[in-house]
């Protein structure tokens, strides 16, 4: 079992949004919680880059100034999970999305693929 599971991903139209899951299924609860998290994103023409993080007290940044008031990311401790939450999605936001620790500590997930197009 992986150390991440995304999900969530898909096809959505500009405009449109999509909510995005990341469980951390063999992580140990403590562990987790007392990890900054964070989600990423890849293209085929681009590395993975950092999208965003959560810290332990829920406090959030963005480190993609494109992604500012259309992505939040939160984190549920009870479930070990962070999610992203993508609204007005764009063509450029078209990417496989990873989630990880912040710097990224644990083996990658198989991600979940966002597709934006009309």
């Amino acid at each position: 079992q992986p150390q991440f599971v995304e999900s969530g991903g898909g096809l959505a139209q500009p405009g449109g949004s999509l909510r995005l899951s990341c469980k951390a299924a063999r992580m140990i609860t403590s562990v987790f919680n007392s990890n900054i998290m964070a989600w990423y994103r890849q293209t085929p023409e681009t590395e993975r880059v950092l999208v965003a993080t959560i810290s332990r007290d829920g406090s959030t940044n963005y480190n993609e100034d494109s992604v500012k008031g259309r992505f939040t990311i939160s984190r549920d401790s009870a479930r070990k999970t962070i999610y992203l939450h993508l609204n007005n999605l764009k063509p450029e936001d078209t990417a496989v999305y990873y989630c990880n620790s912040a710097p990224p500590s644990y083996s990658w997930g198989q991600g979940t693929q966002v597709i934006v197009a009309s």
